[in-house]
């Protein structure tokens, strides 16, 4: 599958116009970015709209006190992003890449060029910006709703919904989820001799979604 064949099978370019869809693809950019490699940052006023092809972005913030932390990960299929030109702000996010990454962006004079002669793309930009505060609303129900083992295996489940892997190293979970790595690292070692989680070099294989589901639920 061509690249382009690729951005129009992820959800959001597939609700959009076939018009609108042909039109943003034709003003983006392909970038391959490696692991380590910063995005953009917190504050800049370059926005526009990334699209993850492969790989994963971090996705990082300041806290209080100024120390930058890890919020989330955003994988293949994922979207983020926000305009100055259609009613945002500066960037919300600091962004770099958990993994080799394979990204599609478009730039803020991509997507007003488009909105002009597509005007539907104004309900789809809205949609996106929609999509990104339910996330940050479910991940802030599950930091204040759950305890730390059941954040941990809430994580797992979502960071390996596509492919049954979870991008990120031990540290970065830990970051994630608001704990010590060594408590991280004592779970994950229960987990791995319970037969549901395997762990390597940046990242952890999760062997039984279902047996996962069930602590969470238990």
């Amino acid at each position: 599958m061509d690249a382009a064949a690729r951005i129009a099978a992820i959800p959001w370019f597939a609700a959009l116009d076939a018009g609108a869809r042909a039109d943003l693809i034709g003003r983006g950019r392909l970038r391959r970015r490696r692991v380590g490699e910063w995005l953009f940052g917190e504050g800049d006023e370059d926005t526009g709209v990334v699209a993850v092809l492969e790989g994963a972005l971090g996705l990082h913030c300041q806290a209080p006190g100024g120390r930058e932390v890890m919020i989330g990960v955003l994988q293949a299929g994922g979207l983020i992003g926000q305009s100055i030109d259609f009613g945002g702000g500066p960037r919300l996010l600091t962004v770099i890449c958990a993994a080799d990454s394979l990204l599609f962006t478009l730039s803020d004079q991509a997507l007003r060029q488009t909105v002009e002669r597509h005007p539907s793309l104004w309900r789809a930009l809205l949609a996106l910006a929609y999509g990104q505060q339910r996330a940050s609303v479910e991940a802030l129900a599950a930091l204040v709703g759950l305890k730390p083992r059941q954040r941990l295996v809430a994580q797992l489940l979502a960071l390996s919904r596509r492919d049954r892997e979870a991008p990120v190293s031990q540290g970065a979970l830990a970051e994630l989820i608001g704990v010590s790595r060594k408590a991280v690292n004592g779970w994950l070692g229960e987990l791995e001799a319970a037969g549901l989680v395997t762990r390597g070099y940046g990242r952890l294989q999760v062997l039984d979604r279902a047996a996962l589901a069930r602590r969470l639920r238990d």
